[in-house]
């Protein structure tokens, strides 16, 4: 059964979540540091391009499993229209209440 993204523990992880199922691009901008990064399946990627493509061009959506790492940690059923839906494993680093380094990959 899904976690309730409301009920996810870290503020700035809820806020991600809740952006991107809302595909709300301005939101999920807000919630970054202006330099965050991230990674796919351990490689470095263009925050930019991907959140594109894989987010917000494709309908993205996250339904979280899992939360361990007092809610830095996630694992989720993540779904968009060009991968379908698979098993994923989020990991994030936050400061000052904004994402400045997330890792994805599957679970």
């Amino acid at each position: 059964m899904p976690i309730q993204t409301a009920k996810l523990s870290d503020p700035a992880v809820r806020a991600f979540v809740s952006a991107l199922n809302a595909h709300d691009r301005d939101a999920f901008r807000a919630v970054l540091a202006p330099d965050a990064t991230m990674t796919d399946d351990g490689s470095e990627r263009d925050l930019d391009d991907w959140t594109a493509r894989e987010i917000f061009d494709s309908n993205g959506h996250m339904e979280v499993e899992k939360e361990t790492a007092e809610g830095r940690t996630l694992v989720a059923r993540y779904r968009n229209d060009t991968w379908g839906e698979m098993r994923t494993k989020w990991s994030f680093d936050v400061t000052g209440g904004k994402v400045t380094r997330f890792e994805t990959g599957q679970a």
